[in-house]
């Protein structure tokens, strides 16, 4: 018997369309001064999506999350606590890099609580299509997005939070943080504790 339904669209389907509509995305007015919309990118079935806050400079020009100095320590950091990159997914909470002018150079600027709403929807998609299996907020502005205000990075990291987002949800420091430590001391303890995170979540994963 004919039918007039149509094929369902795998989820590689959908993420490829979300990418696509995403890149005229003008939810809020940081497109104006951003090179282009930075779309998540990795595992077309994630055991672990890793969400940042905002692209940075380089990621603006690249269009590719997590290409700068803090994705190269956070892949550092996942490969040492033993975490397999083809399954891994990364992402921000703020698909558009804001910045203020600093000579010539662009620093970054905090997203406001208007700018994190408006992007909330590709975020939403994204964790629809992609259903990973661990969701790991990355520092406070992303936390603040995936599990509202009352997560605490200091008191939450690696441990496992109510959600229903995915099986398990959870949060810990961005990586930009430890380069921003005072000194090589400093930075090493702080990349040390953050490899611990890494560890326990992927501990958590295999239990959730």
């Amino acid at each position: 018997m004919p039918t007039d339904r149509k094929p369902s669209r795998s989820p590689r389907q959908r993420w490829l369309e979300l990418r696509a509509e995403a890149q005229t995305c003008r939810r809020c007015d940081l497109w104006k001064r951003a090179t282009q919309t930075v779309f998540g990118s990795g595992a077309a079935k994630p055991r672990l999506m890793l969400v940042g806050e905002q692209p940075g400079d380089v990621e603006d020009r690249e269009g590719e999350p997590f290409v700068g100095p803090a994705g190269r320590l956070l892949r550092e950091a996942l490969d040492e606590a033993g975490v397999d990159l083809a399954e891994v997914y990364l992402t921000n909470a703020v698909k558009h890099f804001k910045w203020e002018p600093r000579g010539k150079r662009r620093i970054h600027k905090k997203p406001n609580a208007a700018e994190m709403l408006a992007c909330r929807y590709w975020l939403d998609q994204e964790i629809e299509s992609l259903k990973p299996q661990a969701i790991v907020a990355l520092g406070a502005t992303a936390a603040q997005l995936v599990l509202g205000p009352s997560a605490r990075v200091t008191r939450d990291r690696a441990r496992p939070l109510a959600s229903s987002l995915a099986p398990l949800v959870t949060l810990t420091v961005h990586p930009s943080s430890i380069l921003r430590a005072p000194d090589s001391d400093a930075r090493a303890a702080a990349y040390k504790a953050f490899v611990a995170d890494l560890r326990a979540i992927v501990r958590l994963m295999r239990q959730s």
